[in-house]
């Protein structure tokens, strides 16, 4: 009996380690499959699709929605794996990305690759199924990011702006899904999030500037921490301020935009302005941290204010 009993007993802890190790190596591989496709970047980016989607819908189909919403992350995510593939020398070279599945040796290239090619079908199949118009755009930033502004980071500055399309299409992508049209409202949250961008990344550049220039990145329109980068970061904010007020002069076709929202995205635009012109004055990380700070704050908070102020009469 006793011979039994430790024998149940060993096999116990022997099943109860074999579980925690199956347990913490699956807890481990979602890690670096959330860190190769930059879940919290990818989860921001749905986040302005189903906005789009919200502002395009006259009825909201959840199943388009749950469409939308995966094809979004598997795009995103598969452009985040194909740059990290790209990239992986340079991560290698850098404070910041160092530690990242490929370069740390935790992922291999050729299953990074598979990962990659598997969540682009998955994406543009996900994509297609709402419509042609929306798989192309899906594709189009697929291309854009990895073939035209990756190898571009290491060559010129204008990288940036290069970069700024792709990033800008998340937006415009829910009212092309909900519509299966492209036109001057699609146009036009394209191009709120398009010069949104500008002051966005060159706050997380100069932030980030003597990392980046450890893997030969060139993110600053100047090449420097400078007034001149400054100053361009204020202007293009200045420029997002006034395209995101736009719809409120019904000039914008169905997208509208009443005059109290729009005083609250200026009002918003405004601040983060002040943060572009502390920058200017200061020149200091800790500056471009917060300007970095509020343009997260401030895309966010736009794109509700959107949707709010559309379906208001029907919220309250």
């Amino acid at each position: 009996m006793r011979a039994v009993s430790l024998h149940s007993y060993f096999n116990s802890i022997m099943e109860t380690a074999v579980s925690t190790a199956k347990s913490s190596i699956i807890s481990k591989l979602f890690a670096d499959f959330k860190e190769i496709t930059k879940a919290r970047l990818a989860v921001s980016v749905v986040f302005s699709s189903i906005a789009g989607y919200f502002l395009g819908a006259t009825e909201i189909n959840f199943f388009s929605l749950f469409l939308l919403s995966f094809g979004g992350y598997c795009m995103v995510g598969a452009s985040n794996v194909y740059n990290q593939i790209i990239e992986k020398d340079l991560d290698a070279l850098m404070n910041r990305t160092k530690n990242r599945p490929i370069p740390s040796g935790r992922m291999s290239v050729n299953t990074a690759l598979v990962i990659a090619i598997v969540l682009t079908l998955l994406g543009i199949v996900a994509l297609y199924a709402l419509n042609p118009k929306t798989a192309m755009f899906g594709a189009i930033s697929i291309f854009l990011y990895t073939s035209v502004y990756t190898p571009l980071k290491t060559k010129t500055p204008l990288a940036v702006f290069v970069g700024a399309f792709p990033g800008a299409i998340p937006f415009m992508l829910g009212w092309v899904a909900v519509t299966n049209d492209f036109g001057i409202e699609p146009g036009t949250l394209f191009m709120i999030q398009f010069f949104w961008q500008f002051p966005h990344f060159w706050a997380l550049g100069w932030m980030l500037h003597e990392d980046y220039k450890k893997g030969g990145f060139k993110m600053l329109p100047t090449g420097n921490k400078d007034k001149g980068t400054a100053l361009q970061i204020i202007m293009y904010t200045i420029w997002m301020m006034v395209i995101s007020i736009v719809p409120a002069f019904g000039i914008t076709g169905r997208l509208h935009l009443s005059i109290t929202a729009a005083c609250i995205i200026f009002s918003m635009g405004l601040a983060m302005l002040i943060f572009a012109f502390q920058l200017y004055r200061k020149r200091d990380d800790k500056s471009a941290r917060k300007l970095m700070l509020a343009s997260v704050s401030y895309i966010t908070l736009m794109q509700i204010v959107y949707v709010v102020d559309k379906y208001s009469d029907t919220l309250f």
